[in-house]
């Protein structure tokens, strides 16, 4: 099956035409590109509960809410009316707000290895800053970082694997000078022979170690627990910084963050640091970074490591925080959703295995990813593995018949609070009939 595209006289057509005479590309991130897969990008007219639709009217099951915030779907009456209200007092001050100190109070109450944060506006900002404050705060230079896992586009994690085991890494990007990149490790995630032998390398040397928990960018990736725990003790043998990149994980796959998960088979287990996003704002540009009160009290206007942002905490975005995660508190709300999660994962790949496909699916809270393959990788090389031009007949299958996922192999999907049973059904009966075809 070709790509399908929109017709020539559709809005979406149109509207891609005119933003490529003006946008790079004609969107405004990467990810939001139709590049990997083919065709034309939609452009959403408006959103509701479990559905978008596009600027040509045609509603689709939104799988990708928002690339993770919008937990309990799009409009959700309480933060509608929190944001609505926040909108009529002021749009932004540059000053403090009582919210902000809200959030952060309600964010330290459900994350326990959290003691004080620091608001920000994106999660390439939060994680940018974590890794300075982590230099600063042990007057050390390098940095851990694993293939596959992505921290956003800040020059000193735009970086991919060397040559060897425990040798530096080198840049993606265009623009990125070699010596940003001069000490940052890059390693196999999962790995644990590779990375005992980075720490005794250079241990004396690593200020951070930063791992995305379970990994949403090489699509559904989980850390094992021995992995996990390896990770937590060489950190503490060596005095370097495990710091947890949570912008995706963060209250998607359970209240606590995916840090919670490791806690229930590892006593006592902490990050020293934790950058969160994307749910932590309801879908508004809103992010943080946290961690023990030693290390965050080196932040200035406290400490030597400068960091600033002058729509920080904005005031219409904490109000859509702090109304989402007070919803996410109810009893019961991450025990359903975990449920409807798994049942879209198990019916995908129950209707694969009637067709004889390839196929397997994981899942945590809302998070969920599936892969072309027999059994679910662990590393960023095994995902490359992945078919990916069935993908792309997949993804475009999907898309004709008003089901909307990542326009990405490698990209994690999330199913909220507002995905009913039928929504579900529809999904499997979809994939079941392009299965079938295959």
């Amino acid at each position: 099956m070709a790509p399908s595209t929109s017709p020539d006289n559709s809005r979406n057509t149109l509207l891609f035409e005119r933003a490529r005479a003006l946008i790079p590309g004609g969107v405004n991130s990467p990810v939001r590109a139709f590049k990997a897969v083919g065709g034309t990008p939609r452009f959403v007219q408006r959103a509701q509960g479990a559905y978008f639709w596009d600027a040509d009217g045609k509603r689709y099951i939104d799988y990708i809410g928002s690339w993770g915030p919008m937990i309990l779907g799009h409009g959700h009456p309480a933060v509608v009316e929190a944001v609505q209200k926040a909108v009529l007092e002021g749009f932004s001050y540059g000053a403090p707000t009582e919210r902000e100190v809200e959030l952060a109070e309600e964010i330290v109450k459900l994350v326990p290895s959290i003691e004080m944060l620091r608001l920000v506006s994106s999660g390439t900002e939060a994680t940018m800053s974590v890794i300075r404050l982590a230099r600063g705060a042990t007057g050390r230079s390098k940095i851990i970082k694993f293939e596959g896992c992505y921290h956003g586009h800040s020059d000193a994690l735009l970086v991919k694997a060397g040559s060897g085991l425990a040798t530096f890494g080198s840049p993606t990007s265009a623009g990125v000078p070699p010596e940003v990149v001069q000490h940052t490790l890059v390693l196999e995630y999962n790995h644990i022979a590779q990375l005992e032998e980075a720490f005794a390398v250079h241990g004396k040397d690593i200020a951070c170690l930063m791992i995305e928990p379970i990994a949403g960018n090489m699509n559904f990736v989980r850390a094992s627990v021995p992995f996990m725990k390896r990770c937590r003790e060489l950190c503490t043998q060596y005095g370097a910084l495990l710091v947890f990149d949570e912008v995706m994980t963060g209250f998607r796959v359970a209240l606590g963050g995916a840090q919670s998960l490791f806690a229930r088979s590892i006593p006592g287990f902490k990050p020293d640091m934790t950058a969160l996003g994307k749910v932590i704002g309801g879908g508004m540009p809103m992010a943080a970074f946290g961690g023990t009160r030693a290390v965050m009290e080196q932040l200035a206007p406290l400490g030597p490591v400068y960091q600033a942002g002058t729509l920080s905490g904005n005031p219409v975005a904490t109000a859509c925080g702090l109304a989402t995660l007070r919803e996410l508190q109810k009893p019961g709300f991450y025990e359903a959703l975990g449920q409807r999660t798994r049942s879209l994962t198990s019916g995908l790949t129950k209707a694969a295995a009637q067709a004889g496909i390839p196929f397997c699916a994981d899942s945590e809270g809302g998070m969920f990813g599936f892969f072309l393959l027999g059994t679910l990788p662990q590393n960023y090389a095994t995902v490359m593995t992945t078919d990916s031009p069935a993908f792309n007949r997949f993804f475009h299958a999907m898309l004709d018949k008003g089901v909307y996922y990542a326009p990405a192999l490698y990209e994690a999907g999330f199913v909220s609070a507002a995905h009913t049973a039928e929504d579900i059904a529809a999904t499997v009966e979809a994939a079941a009939e392009f299965f079938a075809a295959r």
